[in-house]
């Protein structure tokens, strides 16, 4: 048998900032919900299966209105979430311990392409970490705490992270054991993403594979405008 690659499907966040009750993920993109376009890129690519995480009072309609009415058949599993990502990370990794590879995805990034996947599934058997990004167009600053400008860094090594990230299973699990163990001492390390969990737990380097500027994430009502333009460009 081959290699398995798995991607587990993040769809347990709220719609705080999009000033909704719905979370954004179920919102409205083309006629349909959000998270349904990141479910059928990878339903559409090479990858083996699907983990769907979700909150606990989603599992449901996720199952229902979503794996069952579209036919994703590669879901094979819709699990509820944590409190914070990293938690519902981790609900996900436990749902395909049989994997060899995982790639974590933002459900909220509805405009995946197919080849962005498989130009994942790849770097990640070469390089065991590697995380979709796209180089920084504007000028940064950074700033104290009265506004003023303390540092301009060199945007040439400025990189915006996106998903799927993708990494060997036991890499990540190992990362994710050893977060684990250092809450369980009283820590409370502050991490954003799963490639910061591996480099923080075990030094690891993480590769950046160049991804599309279109593989955006919907954060606020805005975010979900330009989603409508661009797949309304894609379709035509």
């Amino acid at each position: 048998m081959g290699e398995k690659y798995t991607a587990i499907v993040l769809s347990a966040g709220s719609g705080r900032r999009m000033h909704s009750a719905v979370p954004k993920q179920y919102m409205e993109l083309g006629g349909r919900p959000v998270i349904y376009y990141s479910l059928k890129a990878f339903e559409e690519s090479k990858a083996d299966s699907v983990v769907l995480v979700a909150g606990a009072e989603d599992i449901a309609y996720c199952r229902e209105q979503i794996v069952e009415y579209f036919g994703f058949s590669k879901v094979t599993a819709v699990v509820p979430g944590g409190d914070e990502r990293w938690l519902s990370v981790y609900q996900g990794l436990l749902a395909c311990a049989d994997s060899d590879y995982v790639l974590i995805h933002d459900g909220a990034r509805p405009l995946l392409d197919v080849e962005d996947i498989h130009r994942s599934m790849e770097c990640v058997r070469s390089h065991k970490a590697c995380v979709l990004a796209t180089k920084v167009k504007d000028t940064i600053r950074i700033a104290g705490e009265d506004g003023c400008v303390l540092d301009t860094p060199n945007r040439d090594t400025l990189w915006a992270m996106q998903t799927p990230q993708s990494f060997s299973y036991d890499l990540l699990m190992g990362a994710y054991r050893a977060l684990l163990a250092e809450l369980e001492t009283g820590g409370m390390p502050v991490v954003t993403d799963d490639a910061g969990v591996v480099e923080r737990a075990l030094g690891q380097r993480i590769y950046l594979l160049p991804g599309s500027s279109q593989n955006i994430k919907i954060t606020t009502p805005e975010d979900l405008m330009l989603a409508e333009l661009l797949l309304k460009s894609v379709r035509h």
